[in-house]
């Protein structure tokens, strides 16, 4: 089997391109390669294997480069373009003629000065934006499908709450981060508080599942993973794993106003919560967006905990995600406090 260092090495070179690409930039994350070339962005799956995610052989990177075009059409129809081969005849190409050795999803490139996050350093994201994001997520939530193939999840809702085995999950593979990225004492504090308001709010959950509002959603709507174009565009959706997607609507509204109460833009998180209510009409998601954002921060502080174990990345980049994920975990705290 091809070494994956290999084919990004490939990719790095515009002898891989069937076009002139021009500047060729790579950008990594836990789980892909993303290559950006002038017009479009070529996105390989990296094979690991994090247990909730499984994209450890060729046919399954396929299979989820097939569902992530697909299911991220339904907000970003023009961005995802196609599923492409990366193949080896005398050198390493995508959609060349030899051995299809890789897969990749092709976008069409947006400028990264458009991401949300950018913006949002330079102070150029206010309310009329916040107001769009909010109508267009509502419109979503009010559109996906509500209905569930429990066999894709692995166990029956009605018996156990989704909530619970995230959770359970989160717990699990956070514990070899204790004393690196959260403290012995916040994991301890998280775990009992979250332990005890899902215990404690059962019927909650299982009202907002009787009542449509646990569906097929996006699963990471945070600023990174938005741009404010000449439209706005929501990408990313998670394609690797069903039962972490379907969820509360809560937790995508609540991953959000999380994500900008982080960037210490508290006045736009709850403006966000306000316009999205306002389309929804989803007024009990407010009750447990406090517990939907510890969920949210706590996931953070896990993915970005993982890139401590990345062997693609260097040291200062291992330091620099250390200490964000610490800030993720401390925040995650915060709410669980507030859930008390």
């Amino acid at each position: 089997m091809l070494d994956q260092n290999e084919i990004v090495e490939a990719l790095k070179k515009p002898s891989a391109y069937k076009f002139n690409p021009g500047k060729i930039e790579l950008i990594q994350t836990h789980i892909s390669f993303v290559f950006l070339t002038e017009k479009f962005v070529y996105k390989v799956k990296k094979a690991v294997n994090f247990g909730f995610l499984d994209f450890g052989s060729l046919e399954k990177r396929k299979k989820f480069c097939e569902k992530e075009l697909e299911i991220n059409r339904i907000l970003c129809k023009d961005m995802y373009l196609e599923v492409v081969p990366i193949t080896k005849s005398d050198l390493i190409e995508i959609n060349g003629k030899g051995k299809t050795i890789e897969y990749a999803v092709k976008m069409k490139r947006i400028p990264q000065k458009y991401l949300m996050n950018r913006l949002l350093e330079e102070n150029k994201i206010g309310k009329k934006i916040i107001n769009r994001i909010a109508k267009i997520i509502a419109k979503f939530h009010l559109k996906i499908e509500d209905k569930i193939n429990s066999g894709n999840l692995g166990y029956h809702p009605k018996i156990d709450p989704i909530v619970e085995i995230n959770w359970k999950e989160n717990f699990d593979q956070s514990q070899p981060f204790i004393g690196k990225t959260i403290s012995q004492k916040n994991f301890e504090l998280i775990r009992e508080l979250i332990d005890d308001f899902i215990e404690n709010k059962k019927y909650m959950f299982r009202n907002r599942m009787a009542n449509g509002r646990v569906k097929y959603c996006h699963g990471d709507i945070h600023s990174g993973n938005i741009f404010v174009a000449d439209q706005i565009y929501i990408f990313d959706a998670i394609e690797f794993n069903d039962r972490i997607r379907y969820s509360d609507v809560a937790a995508d509204i609540g991953f959000l106003a999380m994500d900008l109460e982080f960037k210490n833009k508290s006045m736009l998180a709850s403006y966000l919560v306000e316009k999205y209510i306002k389309y929804s009409g989803d007024k009990e998601s407010e009750k447990l967006l406090p517990f939907y954002k510890c969920y949210r921060a706590y996931v953070r502080g896990k993915v970005v905990s993982f890139r401590l174990e990345d062997t693609n990345i260097g040291i200062n980049e291992k330091e620099k995600a250390a200490n964000e994920a610490k800030a993720y975990f401390n925040l995650a705290a915060k709410y669980a406090k507030i859930l008390a």
